[in-house]
């Protein structure tokens, strides 16, 4: 393969990426949310969401309401939780709300950051469920679960880019 092919395949590579990531943030700025779409960890949210279900999130409503299934990040904790609203409490400045798993038995207090009774809607929720796609994001909890399939793939992407004709 010459210099002239592969610098083609690599400017198609970045293309792909560059691409990837603007329809990325276009999704992110209409939804107003930094994560727009994110897979479902665990099972406690069943049997309304499994494990592995891609969700779709809108952060452009004024209040969650009781019953809303919400997407909200702890302070310090990097991983997003899926809950429903069980209670929530507001005044015309912000509005206090309190989660719970569908499968879980008690509310999310001991999940939430120290010394904090309620999520705040606008500092610690990344949106409302609008959509979901079942289990198509289990590929993801497969790839950051387990380190032979991750290295498998990266190996089967290698092995395709060097034996490609094009």
């Amino acid at each position: 393969m010459n210099l002239r092919q592969q610098l083609t395949q690599f400017l198609t590579l970045a293309y792909v990426f560059s691409s990837a990531f603007i329809v990325w943030k276009a999704v992110s700025l209409v939804a107003n949310s930094h994560s727009p779409i994110v897979v479902v960890l665990s099972g406690s949210m069943e049997p309304a969401f499994q494990r592995g279900d891609i969700l779709f999130l809108w952060n452009r409503d004024a209040r969650a309401k009781v019953g809303d299934v919400v997407v909200y990040e702890v302070k310090g904790k990097s991983i997003p939780i899926v809950h429903r609203v069980m209670r929530e409490h507001h005044n015309d400045k912000k509005q206090l709300l309190l989660t719970k798993g569908d499968n879980n038995n008690v509310d999310d207090l001991n999940l939430y950051a120290y010394k904090q009774n309620y999520l705040n809607q606008k500092e610690d929720l990344v949106g409302t469920v609008k959509g979901y796609l079942p289990k198509l994001g289990y590929v993801t909890i497969l790839i950051s679960e387990n380190q032979y399939f991750k290295f498998g793939l990266l190996g089967l992407l290698g092995l395709s880019a060097l034996f490609s004709s094009e």
